[in-house]
């Protein structure tokens, strides 16, 4: 299976993706601006859109200015982003956004975000190097739940934004004690690929022995069997 993974430009982190998605039966595709290969998506089976620096507010109706916004925000990549984005669901394949992945997924569907968690009070939760962690707890009925088999875990915490107004067509499946929101996925599934958001990182959970923790094993474990899915109906 060939899997699409959206660059982030630190080589370390992103090395990280690359180990959590590493079996024998995958080939892990490197999508990016750099190399210019938005059409590659078209031959993945599934599609990761992975975490690093904000989307820039102009693509949720926002401005700058906001508490520990980047030195430069990368429009390009926002744009290469939601174009593969697209290209995923035309082709009906499989995608999992992961921490800025799961907010662009929110942007792209009318969503907005908190641009700094600094101004809700909770960032110290969320925030810090290395990760935090803290609880999450998981929606019942949800794809997440069933994956999770739990309505609680313990997740690692990298960000200082959050999905603010929840897009079109999509579902919280996890939030933080203070509320914040931890996961999205369809509203509804009938007919559509898997899609699923994720705001922890379980490409790094191991750095907190928490690699086996249903928040990193079971994701991908449903994630690559989605994908077995997805192949098999083509």
């Amino acid at each position: 299976m060939r899997i699409g993974l959206t660059h982030t430009s630190n080589p370390q982190k992103y090395q990280y993706y690359i180990d959590w998605l590493n079996r024998e039966d995958v080939e892990v595709v490197r999508l990016s601006v750099a190399d210019d290969n938005l059409h590659d998506v078209r031959n993945c089976d599934a599609l990761v859109l992975s975490g690093g620096v904000d989307v820039h507010p102009k693509f949720y109706g926002s401005g700058t200015g906001y508490p520990g916004q980047p030195e430069e925000f990368n429009e390009e990549r926002d744009e290469f982003e939601i174009a593969a984005f697209h290209e995923a669901e035309e082709t009906d394949i499989p995608t999992l956004g992961i921490c800025r992945g799961m907010q662009l997924i929110n942007v792209i569907h009318k969503g907005t975000l908190i641009s700094s968690l600094t101004l809700t009070g909770v960032d110290h939760v969320h925030k810090g190097e290395p990760d935090k962690t803290h609880p999450v707890n998981i929606e019942t009925g949800t794809v997440l739940h069933e994956i999770i088999g739990s309505e609680q875990i313990m997740i690692n915490s990298a960000h200082h934004q959050a999905i603010d107004k929840l897009g079109e067509g999509l579902l919280v499946n996890a939030r933080s004690r203070e509320g914040v929101i931890e996961g999205i996925e369809r509203a509804d599934k009938s007919g559509k690929s898997f899609l699923l958001g994720v705001q922890w990182h379980p490409e790094r959970m191991f750095r907190f022995e928490l690699e086996n923790s249903p928040g990193s094993r079971t994701v991908r474990e449903r994630f690559f069997q989605e994908i077995k899915k997805s192949m098999a109906k083509k």
